[in-house]
């Protein structure tokens, strides 16, 4: 399953970002030990300061790693279910 993760850091992640730039990757290594792959990752100007495409086996992992990731109160997340468009084509042929 794939979703598409919006992050925004707090204070105390952008403080911890200035001073170890490479804590992103230990994280994108952390969530895999959760089961949630990072596909694509993109560091955005505007309201959110990521956009990461992720893989996850299910939701409930998907879930687990979230909660991990923002009980550390470096980072906020919002999260979305993102299903190809020839999928969703074809789920609704056969609905």
């Amino acid at each position: 399953m794939r979703f598409v993760v919006l992050s925004r850091l707090t204070d105390e992640g952008a403080k911890t970002l200035k001073e170890r730039p490479e804590r992103v990757r230990e994280v994108n290594r952390e969530l895999e030990r959760h089961g949630v792959r990072v596909l694509e990752q993109y560091v955005t100007f505007g309201e959110y300061d990521f956009v990461n495409i992720v893989e996850a086996e299910s939701p409930e992992k998907m879930m687990r790693a979230m909660i991990e990731l923002n009980s550390r109160g470096s980072v906020r997340t919002t999260s979305m279910l993102a299903l190809p468009v020839d999928e969703a084509i074809e789920a609704l042929k056969k609905a």
